[in-house]
């Protein structure tokens, strides 16, 4: 080997070095704040709660900018140079076999290289390419649980259960607890013939804390049974209590939804977490499950991998998604995955006055905000590339017309620069059309929820319309549409003027002043498309969010520094009522 090739070799085995060590600095920072979660529980900050979640999301950018940086200065003239990153990459290969969860140091790397050469589509070079990248494929061992066996008494299997979770708030009434789990499990089972087949119940070892709530996450096994076992636990002014108890997968999944803030959970192996996680929730998408753990980069990876195996093994077209055509977004589907990809228009048009930049912040308020089950996780792709052959001609006219700044052609291939991807929902307009009398006023009233618990979390969606709401599997009513979102407290929430004449009553437009941020909540109903019965049920039940009073109720309790919280489980499963 030549002097030149020994300071080549020596310089790519720093560069990787240093790579591990970033990777090891951030996964340790990462930990750090999500350790925090049970002393936020026990103290009850929720505050504090809500700035960790918003510090732990922009931690994984804000290392891998720094190294970015480090690595350039380092490099100096060779930055760009393939070989030599051809080089490091080996190097780093080497360096992570025998650690912990080796995919996500692998997409760290590749967060690096993508940044630094600018890659459009995949460089198999000088990145770890996604669709070889399965987290799960390897995983040998099991995530620790604690196992408690049936012995023939499901009250001392659950006294065991509760008795060794450690807080520092001591149990309210930990006998009231233990019957009411007891009761639950009693009562979903039925059957003596299910109660007898419980043999034991596994949880994962580490609780995990979503926002006010800690969650104690298992399964229940036996004989020909194997049930999901989720017990909420609320911090009460007099102490710890189980505040629901959900054993069907359907529930389970809402609070591991897409729609919500993501756990902190202090994982040794997440890979090990999401393959228990799966055996309890066998639809849900890997992608989701890494990302609702908080590895959100992992979980993009994988719902891009996800997407290029469901294209090498299917030819349906990329399509307009179902719905109204949107004037900032262009969106569009394939029909056989379910999710909807958005990509921001060139121009919008009237009566449009929003910016691409603000359009990009609301996106980000999304990220970083408290969901609280209302607003889908968008996740942003940049410089993805697709055979062009797999767009509708319909489709791709529109985005060469409408989004060019955006999207542009490479040989056979369709590049996008920039582009959201989130699931797919039945947008609520389409719904209510083919829906039956009862379903649909299900759907108007959780419309109505909808709206409410958006408005707790300090969002107000600016436009209501039917058409920017989607309806999940699970029969809940989404906001999907963020270019008019903005803050509840950034509104001037006003009663609508009585008209003084005959004159103004006939006036297509307002006859009185309308400042930017005014809203007047007496008039949204007059723009949905609700039919007699429909329009009846939303008034009985939520007529006040069409009442200035309200918004401004609400504004008054969040300028107070109140936190309105809006749990993720069914009202009917909780034990103790909360506050809202």
């Amino acid at each position: 080997m030549s002097a030149a090739d020994e300071l080549t070799a020596a310089l790519a085995e720093e560069c990787a070095r240093h790579t591990v060590e970033a990777f090891a600095r951030y996964n340790a920072e990462f930990r750090a704040i999500t350790r925090r979660a049970p002393l936020r529980f026990d103290s009850r900050d929720l505050r504090a709660s809500q700035q960790d979640a918003i510090e732990r999301i922009g931690l994984y950018e804000r290392f891998v900018n720094q190294t970015v940086a480090e690595l350039r200065e380092r490099l100096g003239s060779r930055s760009l140079e393939r070989p030599l990153w051809r080089r490091i990459r080996g190097a780093f290969a080497a360096r992570i076999t025998e650690q912990p969860d080796p995919e996500f140091t692998k997409t760290f790397f590749s967060s690096i290289s993508r940044r630094v050469f600018g890659t459009v589509g995949v460089a198999p070079d000088v990145e770890f390419v996604a669709t070889d990248l399965d987290p799960l494929a390897d995983i040998h061992t099991s995530v620790g649980t604690n196992t408690y066996l049936n012995h023939g008494s499901l009250s001392l299997l659950f006294e065991d259960l509760l008795g060794d979770l450690r807080f520092r708030s001591p149990w309210r009434d930990l006998d009231a607890s233990i019957a009411h789990v007891t009761a639950e499990v009693r009562s979903h089972l039925r059957s003596r013939a299910e109660l007898a087949a419980v043999q034991k119940v596994e949880v994962i070892r580490p609780v995990f804390y979503q926002v006010s709530r800690a969650y104690v996450v298992g399964r229940i096994v036996g004989r020909g049974l194997l049930l999901p076992l989720v017990i909420a636990l609320k911090n009460s002014e007099s102490g710890v209590l189980v505040d629901a108890v959900m054993l069907a997968e359907d529930d389970v999944s809402i609070v591991f939804s897409f729609t919500r803030s993501y756990f902190h959970v202090d994982l040794e192996r997440v890979a090990e977490a999401v393959v228990f996680l799966k055996s309890i929730m066998p639809r849900k998408p890997v992608s989701e499950l890494f990302t609702v753990l908080g590895r959100a980069r992992q979980g993009k990876t994988e719902r891009y991998r996800e997407l290029m195996r469901h294209l090498e093994h299917t030819g349906d077209l990329f399509e307009h998604a179902p719905g109204v055509r949107g004037l900032v977004m262009v969106c569009f589907t394939l029909p056989s995955f379910g999710v909807v990809f958005k990509v921001i228009r060139d121009r919008f048009p009237h009566p449009k006055t929003v910016l691409r930049e603000e359009v990009l912040a609301k996106y980000q308020l999304v990220f970083i905000h408290d969901r609280a089950g209302r607003l889908v996780d968008a996740q942003e792709f940049r410089r993805l590339r697709f055979p062009r052959e797999r767009f509708a001609p319909e489709l791709l006219d529109e985005l060469k017309r409408e989004a060019s700044n955006t999207v542009h052609e490479e040989g056979t291939d369709l590049v996008f620069d920039h582009m959201y991807i989130e699931r797919r929902l039945t947008p609520l307009n389409l719904f209510l059309r083919s829906a039956s009398a009862e379903a649909a006023e299900r759907a108007v009233l959780d419309y109505g929820q909808c709206i409410r618990d958006l408005a707790y979390t300090n969002i107000f969606p600016g436009d209501l319309l039917l058409k920017n709401f989607g309806v999940t599997r699970h029969g809940r009513v989404i906001f999907y549409d963020y270019d008019e979102l903005c803050r509840v407290t950034d509104c001037n929430f006003r009663d609508l003027p009585r008209a003084e004449s005959h004159e103004d009553e006939m006036r297509a437009e307002a006859w009185f002043y309308v400042g930017e941020s005014d809203v007047f909540p007496e008039s949204f109903l007059s723009f949905l498309a609700f039919n007699d019965a429909q329009r009846e049920a939303l008034l009985r039940l939520h007529g006040e969010i069409l009442t200035a009073g309200f918004w401004r109720a609400v504004q008054q309790r969040l300028a107070q520094g109140e936190v309105l919280e809006v749990l993720p489980y069914h009202p009917h499963r909780v034990r103790v009522a909360g506050s809202l």
